[in-house]
């Protein structure tokens, strides 16, 4: 099962953007990693997306479910 996902990313120049996957723009462009961060995981947890915090280096730092799990987990 695919996860929609919002995504903490830099922007180029410094920035950092909050965007969810399959959209071409960001939501919110902040000048910190911390803002974007904050305001990115009140959308994921308003919409319960899955939510992923990459790096300067574009790695996945942190990673926060806010989706719909299977309780138990599967396997």
């Amino acid at each position: 099962m695919s996860r929609d996902t919002h995504r903490v990313l830099p922007n180029g120049n410094g920035d950092w953007k909050v965007q969810r996957d399959g959209n071409s723009r960001p939501s919110h462009v902040t000048s910190t990693q911390q803002e974007a961060i904050q305001i990115a995981r009140e959308i994921s947890r308003n919409q319960g997306t899955e939510l992923q915090v990459h790096g300067r280096d574009g790695r996945i730092r942190q990673s926060d479910s806010h989706g719909h799990d299977p309780f138990p987990p599967k396997g």
